[in-house]
């Protein structure tokens, strides 16, 4: 058995529309949108009556992919998690960025809020995580060197 590649990473958001102006904001390109539902999708995520939107955002390189997903149905049984950063089960993406204060500054006006400070590793890095879409962790690292 071989894994050949990690495809991409979803994220439920409230807000497509919001969640892909954050991301493109950040960086990272809209490669495409859908809708779905149906028995297909149903099936595949164990919930009935799915519909849902979705945009996939992917980094430069065209290495990482988001898939950003909205559902209209069914309704969510719970809101999005804003847990401390050492939480089982929080996801929290990082990217390394050229310059993290200019970041962090024109990410918040989308919303994003620091989470802690900002510190520096060393000579090594700058680093800092944010809230994004739905309260997911963004870890966001400026290498030095």
């Amino acid at each position: 058995m071989t894994i050949y590649r990690m495809d991409h990473v979803g994220v439920v958001v409230e807000d497509l529309a919001a969640a892909v102006a954050f991301f493109v904001e950040l960086g990272l390109e809209l490669e495409g949108e859908t809708a779905v539902e149906g028995a297909w999708v149903d099936r595949l995520i164990g919930l009935d009556g799915v519909r849902a939107d979705i945009a996939v955002v992917r980094t430069p390189d065209g290495q990482g992919r988001i898939e950003l997903s909205t559902f209209h149905t069914p309704p969510a049984t719970s809101g999005a998690p804003r847990a401390p950063v050492n939480t089982p089960g929080i996801p929290r993406l990082t990217f390394v960025v050229d310059a993290v204060d200019d970041i962090v500054e024109r990410l918040s006006a989308h919303g994003a809020e620091l989470e802690g400070e900002m510190t520096q590793y060393e000579d090594t890095y700058r680093y800092c995580y944010i809230r994004g879409p739905a309260g997911v962790l963004i870890g966001l690292a400026e290498e030095l060197r």
